[in-house]
């Protein structure tokens, strides 16, 4: 029988845990470690609307510490977890402290992956409010930003600068922007969409060397081109927080290995959202991903199966972008395929790239679309084999072929 839980961490997949415990009826100890001394917060918003100056701090909000109170949920903000003790089902924090519990949920997540040589005043990192603070106050008319990966995040950053005014170069080392998950063909509509918003981007490109002066900043690019800005934002990836796990007896692998159930192979000891690298029945692989619908989605199934109700994790995956006025979405994951069929116009950033491997779809990716993108997830979760022809006929009601 559970009767207490820690979770470390206290984000997203923290929050929705800690809800869902309470609303399956647990009525014992609930008790969040977060290194953050904010309650638990949502961060897609921290490249977009909130770095935008157009939502509050306290919008962000996912659990008040009124909240907490009133359901008897105990939150240790500001304190770090130096190690878990995987068979005692306990954690060490920074001051020395044991705690423990009968069941341990690590929710860790990440934190931005460091660009060797690319330090100073000027250079911002986004992953916490304050880092979404710092470089509000940057992004003006004006200003001259350098982005240096082009990924979801240094996609959004660029997206949101160049709508306050600001000029935007961004520097990818891949031939093409998001081309590892998406492929070469939508790569080169995604940095079309880029360069049509005004973005400066400069794709197989890598810094060499970056400096500062009172003046601003200069990135020096392996081409020997010299780009000069005010504030340089890196984003180029996201590191696993793993580290108080080294010795718990926990297996780790690019994130904490887990099986459908979110378990460990330390009884007792769960993981999930961006820190789990978790085995998926329908990609039948293990995968880690870095989504606010992941997040919830692998925070709820670990509170279920806490709690003994054996509920796999099954749901394909699901995320969304808005840059440049579009919303992106892609759903499912496809790490091969063998035909992409699209329906709708690239050309006007208005379409549905569906990925098939076999005749299977296996993902979807899509731009303004997200009806589409919705009935996709749902023939991608039946593992279904839909007719190309009919995915490309724009009369097609995608619903007829679930």
């Amino acid at each position: 029988m559970i009767g207490s839980v820690i979770v470390v961490g206290a984000g997203q997949t923290a929050a929705v845990a800690a809800r869902t415990l309470r609303r399956l009826g647990f009525d014992g100890e609930v008790l969040l470690v977060g290194e953050e001394h904010l309650p638990p917060y949502q961060r897609p918003p921290l490249s977009k609307d909130y770095l935008a100056g157009e939502e509050s701090a306290e919008a962000l909000g996912l659990l008040s510490e009124e909240w907490c109170a009133g359901n008897g949920v105990g939150l240790r903000l500001g304190t770090r977890v130096v190690a878990v003790r995987g068979p005692e089902r306990a954690v060490e924090l920074a001051g020395g402290e044991v705690l423990r519990a009968d069941a341990l949920l690590i929710a860790t997540g990440g934190r931005p992956r460091r660009l060797p040589g690319v330090e100073g005043e000027r250079v911002r990192y986004l992953r916490t409010l304050a880092d979404a603070d710092r470089l509000r106050a940057d992004l003006r008319p004006g200003t001259r930003v350098i982005v240096v990966g082009a990924g979801f995040v240094g996609s959004e950053v660029a997206s949101t600068a160049r709508a306050l005014g600001a000029e935007v170069t961004v520097i990818e080392r891949a031939a093409l922007p998001l081309a590892h998950v998406l492929g070469e063909r939508m790569g080169e509509v995604c940095a079309a969409l880029q360069r049509a918003a005004g973005v400066d981007l400069r794709t197989g490109e890598t810094v060499r060397e970056y400096t500062e002066t009172g003046r601003g900043a200069a990135v020096l690019t392996g081409s020997g081109r010299v780009v000069e800005g005010d504030v340089v934002v890196v984003g180029v990836g996201m590191v696993p927080n793993v580290e108080p796990l080294a010795g718990s007896g926990v297996e780790l692998d690019d994130g904490v290995v887990v099986d459908e159930y979110c378990r460990t192979r330390v009884e007792g000891v769960y993981a999930a959202g961006d820190v789990a690298r978790h085995y998926h029945p329908l990609t039948g692989r293990r995968v880690r991903v870095e989504h606010f619908d992941h997040a919830s989605g692998h925070g709820m199934a670990a509170a279920k199966n806490i709690l003994g109700r054996r509920a796999p994790y099954t749901a394909p995956h699901w995320f969304w972008s808005d840059q440049f006025d579009r919303a992106l979405q892609y759903a499912g994951h496809a790490e091969e395929w063998d035909e992409i069929v699209v329906r709708g116009r690239t050309d006007e950033f208005d379409f549905v790239a569906f990925y098939l491997c076999g005749g299977v779809l296996r993902a979807a990716f899509g731009m303004d679309r997200g009806g589409e993108i919705a009935v996709a997830r749902q023939l991608i979760a039946s593992r279904a084999r839909p007719d190309p022809a009919a995915l490309r006929d724009e009369d097609t009601d995608l619903t007829d072929l679930l």
